[in-house]
């Protein structure tokens, strides 16, 4: 009796046990069927007898034909299954394409009958908040909770964990990884010589604390951001934003909250009483591009730019490709063509709108002009009589604009009010250089000359400019009331602070009351192609100025603040209520076919109650960084983790929707992103550090044939990544272990010898001294249509769009890059002669190369190679002494030792070009 019951019991828990497995999952399931047979004619692009199986509500309403697609728990009754076992071609679904395989049908079947139970696609539903790590049998070799998950992950896949990696292995992909440059030489020593068993912990907490932390993660930013120094398209003119890079790498620095980061990104000019450093935040969405080629229709580029923000944001916080739903509902995920537009009134209501200054600009100084102008201010204020006096403004700049117009002196800048222009082309390598033609104009908007009678052009008329300009009101043939002769100043050259020497042409204009849009109308003197004339400020003459009740002393000081340059940054900044635009569906998107007006919202698959929702950009991006998104954790913890091990839990980091890659580990993303949001608050810091002390991050990145068999991509990681260094990191480690490194932090974009490419049609770059020239990459100034020639060969976007993800390339390219590069050769020069002056001996000479540059002792073997080297390269240059010649600048300061070094620069130029040297292990 007792063993029927036991095999009663057995059988029970069989069948229980096996219904459980045989139970459909939608997602797991059918999903995929759906999304490869039949999304393509009932999906968002398409919906085929007005049916989709891409929302939930359609799927189960009735199609055109009045029949239900889908009857829950009755498959022989839903027109679906009806037609996908159809024998008539022009009944059977899919239509005009391979039959559904049986086992395919069978799965659609039975999940109908199961009751057709849908789901959201993992990313859309919000992480577990109760995660706890897996118990795993090797405690001793996880040394945190990420171990656990990792250490689990393995043994499912029958893989075990890699040795630790050697303590200079791994003291350089510390380094690269945290401030992206290697450790010196002599910090590789006193690491290695410290046996302490918080030796690494401390090296950890020592690169989280330095400067160069938030350069490194600065530049991960920088492709999200589309950062660059031009607008990007056919003009690709100049664009003055590094206060946004600025702004980045204090963040990161600060360990800013990741939530207030992006934040203030998004809507910073709408917080309540925004600082100089929240409304400079806000440059992220100013770097879009913009069209100054002439002839362009203004709203149409910002209508693009609009857009194109929209994508960006979808894409950096939540991991979505929205692009495709400007035209469309989205092919594969559950977003509405109108749902775009409902994001896109969050971004309509900016000010910006494509003109060439690129207003609303935000202006503020220098540390050194800033403690000059407080100072002058400290003084003018004292010296205020009482009827002058007026309440302090919030920012230093208006402050100061405040001051200089209470009392009279009224100078600005050309472009912090300039509007619209007429000019047959501009210098692109020269800001505000006009070439100027009879027809050439420009229009000021409502500039006030209430009791002004003088109006002063601060000007360089270059290349022999003369003629006239006449002053007039409302319209270019409007009253005249004032003009003005520009005589020949001859070639006027930029100043070391990078303007033009100009000088002061006063026009009397008539009196004249309120406010007007004043043009300037441009008349050649002499008829020849090429005048060249630069605007730098006007300044406005009052009849009876405040300023003339004051002291000479105190005019001068006047004088000398309103002279003080300003750096400008383009921000986003909100319309007024009254001249809010409204925003309307593109059909098909485009801008000129205008549909329905929609109002702002968030897209219905994120479960968000409409009462709720976010009516503003700072409501929206306060929503974004809440717990309410499912999303922006997930996707930012993942971010991060691609940085450190090379690809991502979730590979497609551009997208996690249906298309996307599946994680690799789902339970270990959604415990960060929770832990990311809660116990570390959202700073980054605290996050990076638990993942470099991790044992899956110390791992030896040596494989067996085993683990590669098993793990070829090492997706179960269960070791060490080896991944190439990103372009940026490679030219900063050649410049760190050859000594050229010039490692200021911070500061106006430079160039250097790389810019220069050989392209055509585009201007010459200045190298600014080797000071400038040695500086990290993160501050190569960035043209968008000729970029820095390393970077591009090293996979780097152009940045004329959002990046998330650099798709690493393997080139003949890169290693003629590597050989030849003029950065490259230096570096090859200036390591060779610190190899000369370590040691008399060659063999000293090249072990000490090896070790300056790779951070370890070299092997027998190499250096058995680097001798042979280092001879045969002897040789040939003391039977060719003319070639010994080429390290010419390095050969100065040693003298006679010039075939060794010689000998020492190819050595040096091989040593840079290693595999090893270029990829982190």
């Amino acid at each position: 009796m007792s063993k029927y019951i036991c095999l009663l019991l057995i059988a029970f828990f069989w069948s229980c046990q096996n219904s459980k497995d045989d139970e459909i999952s939608f997602n797991r399931d059918v999903r995929p069927i759906l999304n490869d047979k039949c999304l393509r004619c009932h999906g968002g692009v398409k919906a085929s007898g007005e049916f989709s199986l891409l929302f939930e509500e359609d799927a189960f309403g009735q199609t055109q034909s009045g029949a239900t697609a889908i009857v829950r728990g009755n498959h022989s009754k839903s027109e679906l299954y009806k037609r996908i076992v159809h024998e008539d071609p022009e009944l059977r679904m899919p239509f005009d394409a391979p039959a559904l395989t049986q086992k395919e049908i069978d799965v659609l079947v039975q999940w109908i009958d199961q009751g057709a139970k849908w789901e959201k696609h993992w990313a859309y539903v919000p992480p577990k908040r109760d995660i706890e790590p897996p118990t795993i049998d090797s405690l001793s070799w996880a040394k945190n909770k990420i171990d656990q998950f990792v250490y689990a992950k393995m043994q499912e896949k029958e893989l075990s964990p890699s040795p630790e990696a050697d303590k200079a292995t791994l003291l350089r992909r510390l380094y690269l990884d945290l401030i992206g440059i290697p450790p010196t030489h002599e910090e590789v020593k006193v690491f290695m010589e410290n046996s302490a068993e918080d030796a690494y912990e401390k090296e950890v907490d020592k690169l989280l604390a330095s400067s160069h932390f938030g350069e490194r993660w600065a530049a991960m930013w920088m492709d999200l951001a589309r950062y660059a120094d031009s607008k990007g398209y056919e003009k690709d003119s100049n664009r003055e934003i590094w206060k946004f890079r600025d702004y980045v790498i204090n963040a990161f620095n600060e360990d800013m909250p990741f939530d207030k980061f992006s934040i203030e990104q998004l809507a910073g000019d709408l917080l309540p009483n925004p600082t100089e450093q929240q409304l400079i935040a806000t440059a992220f969405h100013r770097n879009t591009l913009a069209n100054d080629e002439g002839g362009t229709d203004n709203e149409e580029f910002r209508i693009a730019a609009v857009v194109e923000r929209v994508a960006t944001t979808y894409e950096v916080w939540q991991g979505t490709t929205m692009a495709c739903v400007q035209c469309h509902s989205h092919p594969y995920d559950p977003f509405r063509h109108e749902e775009f537009y409902q994001s896109m009134a969050f971004f309509n209501n900016a000010k910006d709108n494509d003109s060439y200054f690129e207003e609303p600009k935000f202006f503020t100084y220098s540390e050194e002009n800033r403690e000059e102008v407080e100072s002058l201010l400290a003084y003018i204020d004292a010296e205020l009589l009482p009827e002058d006096a007026a309440p302090k403004e919030p920012y230093l700049y208006s402050e100061k604009e405040a001051v200089l117009t209470r009392l009279g002196y009224r100078m600005h800048e050309a472009e912090s009010f300039y509007e619209s222009s007429s000019f047959i082309e501009l210098d692109e390598s020269l800001s505000l250089l006009w070439q100027v033609q009879d027809s050439s104009w420009v229009k000021y908007d409502q500039i006030d000359l209430e009791n002004i009678e003088q109006i002063g052009f601060f000007a360089s008329a270059t290349i022999g400019y003369a003629g006239d300009i006449s002053i007039h009101l409302d319209s270019l043939k409007g009253k005249k009331i004032g003009a003005v002769k520009i005589t020949k100043t001859g070639e006027s050259k930029k100043g070391a602070d990078n303007r033009y020497n100009t000088r002061e042409f006063k026009a009397a204009i008539d009196a004249t009351e309120g406010k007007h849009d004043v043009y300037l109308r441009f008349f050649k003197g002499e008829r020849y192609d090429g005048h060249l004339f630069y605007l730098d400020k006007m300044r406005f003459y009052e009849r009876e100025p405040r300023m003339k009740l004051y002291s000479t002393a105190f005019n001068q000081k006047l004088k000398k603040l309103a002279e003080i340059p300003a750096t400008s940054t383009p921000i986003i900044q909100e319309l007024p209520p009254v001249e809010a635009r409204k925003t309307h569906l593109f059909e098909r998107g485009s801008w000129l076919t205008l549909g329905n007006e929609v109002e702002s919202g968030i897209p219905n698959i994120y479960g968000y109650p409409e009462t709720e929702e976010p009516k503003d950009r700072l409501a929206f991006a306060q929503w974004m960084m809440s717990e309410k998104n499912p999303l922006v954790a997930r996707v930012a913890v993942n971010r991060f983790w691609e940085q450190l091990f090379g690809f991502g839990l979730v590979e497609s980091m551009e997208e996690f929707g249906t298309q996307g890659e599946k994680p690799t580990h789902p339970e270990l993303l959604d415990w960060m992103a929770v832990r990311f949001e809660t116990t570390h608050d959202w700073h980054v810091k605290p996050l990076l550090r638990e993942l470099v002390l991790s044992a899956t991050y110390r791992q030896s990145s040596d494989a067996d044939v085993e683990k590669i068999e098993k793990d070829s991509r090492n997706q179960w990681l269960s070791r060490g990544f080896r991944t190439r260094l990103s372009a940026e990191q490679i030219r900063d480690q050649v410049l760190t272990v050859s000594g050229l490194l010039n490692p200021l932090v911070g500061g106006p974009s430079v160039t250097n010898s790389s810019v220069d490419g050989g392209w055509t049609g585009v201007p010459d770059w200045a190298v600014k001294g080797d000071s400038a020239k040695y500086r990290r990459s993160l501050y190569t100034l960035w043209k968008r249509v000729t970029p820095p020639n390393e970077m591009l060969t090293f996979d780097s976007p152009d940045r004329s769009v959002c990046t998330s993800r650099r798709i690493r390339t393997n080139t003949p390219l890169q290693a003629l890059n590597l050989l030849n590069d003029e950065t490259f050769f230096e570096a090859s020069n200036a390591l060779a002669v610190q190899m000369l002056q370590a040691d008399a001996d060659p063999e000293e000479q090249l072990m000490f190369g090896y070790a300056k540059v790779m951070g370890r002792k070299i092997s027998d073997k190499k250096l058995l190679l680097l001798k042979e080297l280092y001879h045969d390269a002897q040789e040939h240059f003391k039977q060719e002494k003319k070639d010994s010649n080429f390290p010419e600048a390095a050969i100065e300061r040693i003298g006679d030792e010039k075939n060794n070094l010689a000998a020492l620069v190819i050595v040096a130029n091989a040593l840079l070009n290693l595999d090893e040297f270029i990829v982190k292990g």
